[in-house]
């Protein structure tokens, strides 16, 4: 691995965390008011995981990658970052303890992150396959 694909991978992460992060504001002030909690973040399991492959359509070619494998490991690398990032941003933001910020990852209180986590491993490799480089 070269110092050039880690830098674009962790470019790749900053990109989508703060597209997430806006994309979350938004669910907050745009749908929850409209139509409630619960169902704005059914909503936005699926608009994030759009977000999110839009967002790798466009980067994940210019990374450089070949193969199916190297291909998945940028999928569980963008996923690690991105539950690391709710963690970190639960905990030091809106000072929630560990446990709480833990429940974000439970599709039994509603929440369907781990969802939009196992999309994001596969989506580099859907890229992929979709420009016809895997």
């Amino acid at each position: 691995m070269t110092v050039d694909i880690i830098i674009r991978t962790l470019s790749l992460c900053i990109l989508l965390a703060g597209a997430e992060t806006l994309h979350g504001i938004a669910r907050a002030v745009l749908l929850v008011p409209r139509i409630g909690k619960k169902r704005a973040l059914r909503f936005s399991i699926f608009s994030g995981s759009a977000l999110a492959f839009l967002i790798c359509y466009l980067q994940v070619p210019g990374i450089g990658l070949s193969g199916l494998a190297e291909h998945l490991v940028l999928g569980l690398v963008l996923a690690g970052f991105m539950a690391g990032f709710d963690l970190a941003m639960n905990m030091l933001l809106l000072k929630r303890s560990l446990i709480k910020a833990l429940q974000d990852f439970d599709p039994a209180t509603g929440n369907l992150l781990v969802f939009g986590l196992a999309a994001l491993v596969l989506i580099p490799t859907c890229v992929a396959w979709l420009k016809g480089t895997l």
